[in-house]
């Protein structure tokens, strides 16, 4: 169903690199172990990249934006007018990730990967098989070649952005409706309750989260989902959406290409989930960026085993978290570089 590139093994990484830096940690000027998650940090990013000083200053932001028909549902606090706005508040530099953005030094792109826009918008990327999902309470959200179209968008965009020679890359979304096709993708591939999975999203109240709650139960209920054990594929057809296909073919693509990819929370944690069922060999380049305060985000994380940096109580999206986080992973890169080593320093070493 998808193109056979979303199959192949990504790069190993590197046990030369890892080991390396695991003895240069030993010699800085510190306490074995005192920089806590900092070391294995810099650890983890010298073997990825196959580096001696592993880098996080070049990571460029992708940011995915797709329509979904289950909003006509109601399952969302805001119309669905919002996800076009949104993108030109993007390109034009006013939305969040892009202050963000904008003080890390990091390019971004948007891509309209399946939004309501009849046109392209300027300065976003149209790269789409259609205009929005349909309405997956009432039938398929979407087609295999649709989905199939969309992981090859995402791969599109880790080729652009990968002429900037990046040190890891961000991907972030946008969507109205999308919080409840990532809780509904969740909880297919997990078998949990969508009451367990679904969330607030764009702020519902506790009414409109058991609501979201039942919409979802009642689709996997009707495309015979509601138990473990189907494909990722299947459910990313069945209740799926363009932007997160497109965000699982682009963390696959990038793992492809050996570039570490800092996830954002939860809905490019559930297109994680997805990739990492898909072509497992991609899991070891994720970086989990923060802990969103979106109900079902712990439990997607638990299912990775995945330990974020961060816990800020986000739930934005954007791409937001995985940006905050980035000043931790380039701190932890200059440390590792940058300290002296206790013979370098002349400072005597632990008896």
């Amino acid at each position: 169903m998808l193109p056979e590139w979303v199959y192949r093994d990504c790069p190993a990484i590197s046990l030369r690199h890892r080991d390396a830096a695991l003895v240069r940690q030993s010699e800085l000027t510190k306490p074995a172990g005192a920089l806590g998650r900092l070391e294995t940090l810099a650890v983890e990013l010298a073997a990825l990249q196959h580096a001696a000083r592993p880098s996080a200053e070049r990571a460029p932001i992708v940011i995915f934006a797709g329509d979904h028909g289950i909003a006509a549902q109601g399952v969302s606090a805001f119309p669905q007018e919002v996800t076009i706005a949104m993108m030109a508040n993007f390109a034009g530099g006013g939305a969040a990730i892009s202050v963000l953005a904008r003080e890390l030094g990091s390019p971004l792109e948007v891509v309209d990967a399946g939004t309501l826009a009849e046109a392209p918008l300027q300065g976003i990327v149209t790269d789409k098989p259609r205009r929005g999902s349909r309405d997956f309470s009432q039938e398929a959200a979407l087609e295999a070649s649709e989905v199939a179209f969309a992981f090859e968008c995402g791969q599109r965009a880790v080729a652009r952005a990968s002429a900037r020679q990046p040190d890891l890359l961000i991907f972030g979304e946008m969507g109205i409706g999308n919080t409840t096709a990532s809780a509904a993708i969740a909880a297919a591939l997990l078998g949990t309750g969508p009451d367990l999975m679904a969330g607030s999203g764009t702020g519902l109240d506790s009414a409109g989260r058991e609501r979201k709650a039942r919409i979802i139960a009642a689709a996997l209920l009707y495309h015979g989902l509601q138990s473990p054990g189907a494909s990722p594929e299947r459910v990313l057809c069945a209740v799926g959406g363009l932007e997160i296909a497109a965000i699982t073919g682009a963390i696959i693509a990038a793992a492809q290409g050996r570039i570490p990819v800092l996830v954002d929370g939860f809905i490019v944690s559930v297109a994680a989930l997805a990739a990492s069922r898909i072509n497992p060999s991609c899991r070891p380049y994720l970086l989990f960026s923060h802990a969103s305060a979106e109900q079902g985000h712990h439990l997607v994380l638990q299912a990775l085993k995945a330990r974020p940096l961060l816990d800020l109580d986000l739930r934005l999206g954007e791409g937001s978290g995985a940006a905050l986080a980035l000043p931790i992973l380039r701190l932890a890169c200059a440390l590792h570089n940058g300290m002296a080593t206790f013979a370098e320093a002349a400072v005597p070493g632990r008896a």
